[in-house]
């Protein structure tokens, strides 16, 4: 007798409750269901979530601390100078600015804080001076402090770390078999040697990428299994906004049910892991946004992003409410 649908959720649910991993086979099982049974897989993803992850719900926040001019042609984004787009491009950011948007952030109930700076690195001088920066930011805020530098080497991770930086975010983007289809200036195994750097200097790891790039399911889940192997415990997972000027400019975004979808698979396969709400959700989920986090979402980038803008922190946490949940403290 054939398996019913619902039956491989509920077997695959019991066997994530008791402590064991999902295969790449049942993963794809999963990853083929469509119409009412995706209700049960987010059902289903929530309850791991809840007993796997918790009820709590981290916030973090960015800023923007150096913008554009990037010399890498990663095919999504607005800051490389390959691309013809419109946004603001200038140097790194004074340390005034980014105190204030730290303490705004703060204020609002952010508990993480990231400098993101745009390029394959960060020049040595630059680099000084945001060391500087994060050890202001680590005496006058209570924030857990974060960086996303792009490439850095173990040395520049464990100087970070003696700021008061415990976490590193650097994404794999997408799966490796899909990665050549996106950037060409740097390599797959690159961002895989930073983040094993980072994780030698004893930083924590956060690590996802965008989907909705033009892969398949198959390869969505690909880079799931690489951030399993990774032991990645912070995935931000950010939704493609065509942008303008960039070579996804005229990409179709993914149907909401297929990406409520791809996150609840990302929670069997990561049930314990920071499942993070990031750019692109808003126009994506449109109505359904809420729904990421019956979907198994457990962490929330909030305010604005990179080049785009998101919702108020007082509109995510009242969602975050409203959905039974709790904000971490």
């Amino acid at each position: 007798m054939k398996m019913r649908k619902v039956d491989v959720i509920n077997r695959l649910e019991e066997k994530v409750l008791a402590g064991q991993e999902v295969t790449r086979e049942e993963a794809r099982e999963l990853g083929e269901l469509d119409g009412p049974d995706l209700y049960q897989l987010f059902a289903a993803a929530s309850r791991i979530r809840d007993l796997r992850a918790g009820t709590k719900v981290d916030l973090c926040s960015i800023v923007n601390a150096k913008s554009g001019a990037c010399s890498e042609n990663c095919k999504f984004c607005a800051q490389s100078a390959h691309h013809q787009t419109e946004i603001d491009i200038y140097d790194l950011l004074d340390e005034e600015s980014i105190l204030e948007r730290a303490l705004q952030m703060e204020a609002e109930g952010a508990k993480r804080y990231s400098l993101v700076t745009s390029g394959r690195g960060i020049r040595e001088g630059d680099f000084v001076k945001v060391l500087g920066i994060y050890r202001r930011l680590a005496r006058e805020t209570n924030l857990k402090l974060c960086a996303s530098l792009g490439i850095i080497t173990e040395d520049m991770a464990r100087r970070l770390k003696e700021t008061g930086v415990t976490t590193y975010h650097h994404n794999l983007e997408t799966a490796a078999s899909y990665f050549p289809q996106i950037c060409t200036t740097h390599s797959y195994q690159d961002r895989i040697n930073t983040i094993k750097a980072c994780r030698a200097a004893g930083l924590a790891i956060c690590s996802g990428g965008i989907i909705s790039m033009g892969e398949s399911m198959a390869q969505r889940l690909e880079m799931a299994f690489a951030l399993r192997e990774l032991n990645v415990q912070s995935v931000p997972l950010n939704i493609l906004s065509p942008i303008a000027g960039t070579p996804l400019e005229k990409q179709n975004v993914l149907p909401p049910l297929e990406i409520l979808q791809t996150i609840a698979i990302y929670r069997f396969i990561l049930p314990e892991a920071s499942l993070r709400f990031a750019a692109g959700r808003e126009n994506a989920l449109r109505n359904l946004q809420a729904m990421g986090y019956l979907a198994g979402i457990n962490a929330t980038l909030v305010g604005s992003y990179l080049t785009t803008s998101g919702r108020t922190v007082a509109e995510d946490i009242q969602m975050i409410l409203d959905m039974g949940l709790e904000v971490e403290a």
